[in-house]
């Protein structure tokens, strides 16, 4: 009897110890592959942890339409979730991490107990740097004349380009950021809530020497003003009318916000030190 009582007792330990599953999703213009130092990193430090990196959209798919991406990625991470009912860990970056985020607000009723938003534009994208590297001869003055037509929200990029400027162009023809920022209410947008609310954490990931999310903040969920000033999240309606629920996950000590300089956007996941000071403690 003492040994089937100390069995059991080892068993609920260990069980205790297990990591949960890590689902993570890549960036714009990339796949899988680019995530494989931090797969292998969190396998190596994280023994036993099921990892599942997302293929889904590589390449020049990635510039499908947002919506088009967030129901195939919403399917992938229910499916996953319901493999584990313990709960999992969703890792998204740059362009993945917002898509993972309308995917998590697209199911009210998900099991992901952490999201880890790392590099991404959750309050929208305006900046010349980031553009060059998918539309070479795009300026940023001038791409609200794409990404404002139906045209242009064919393309992930116009559904979450957020131009200062041109707000009114913004709210009448981006299909994607303003739903699920619920700056235009729908239908769904009691479930966009619910969803980031039912997290038990949410950890925003973002640097000053990004070079790429323009501005850096935007992955805090700050944002330009008409003047191109900062506003910090905190001091913006979709905090401050808790469109989404930032604002009850911070006063429920559930908001990390991770600000780490000299990072360049292109190696969050691929610097093993930064990936041990800002991703793995949250991997549990």
């Amino acid at each position: 009897m003492r040994i089937i009582y100390l069995l059991i007792v080892c068993m609920y330990f260990v069980g205790s110890l297990a990591y949960k599953p890590v689902v993570i999703l890549h960036g714009i213009l990339s796949g899988a592959e680019s995530m494989t130092v931090l797969v292998r990193h969190i396998e190596k430090f994280h023994p036993g942890t099921v990892v599942y990196n997302c293929d889904k959209f590589s390449g020049w798919y990635s510039l499908e339409n947002a919506w088009r991406q967030v129901q195939q990625i919403k399917d992938y991470i229910d499916q996953i979730g319901k493999l584990h009912p313990e709960g999992i860990i969703v890792l998204g970056y740059s362009q993945g991490g917002l898509l993972a985020r309308a995917a998590i607000q697209s199911l009210p009723n998900h099991n992901v107990k952490t999201f880890i938003s790392l590099s991404s534009p959750q309050a929208g994208q305006y900046g010349t740097s980031f553009l060059h590297l998918i539309f070479p001869d795009l300026a940023a003055k001038t791409a609200f004349e794409l990404f404002y037509s139906r045209v242009g929200q064919h393309t992930s990029v116009g559904g979450y380009w957020n131009d200062p400027h041109k707000q009114d162009l913004y709210m009448k023809y981006s299909e994607f950021l303003p739903l699920i920022n619920n700056e235009k209410l729908s239908s769904n947008s009691t479930s966009f809530k619910m969803g980031m609310v039912r997290l038990n954490k949410l950890v925003l990931i973002g640097g000053p020497n990004d070079d790429v999310i323009t501005p850096w903040q935007s992955s805090h969920f700050s944002y330009f003003n008409e003047s191109l000033n900062v506003i910090p999240f905190y001091k913006r309606e979709i905090y401050m009318n808790d469109s989404i629920g930032l604002k009850t996950l911070l006063e429920a000590n559930k908001l990390i916000i991770i600000v780490k300089p000299f990072v360049h956007h292109l190696s969050w996941h691929l610097n093993k030190r930064v990936i041990n000071e800002v991703i793995m403690p949250y991997l549990d």
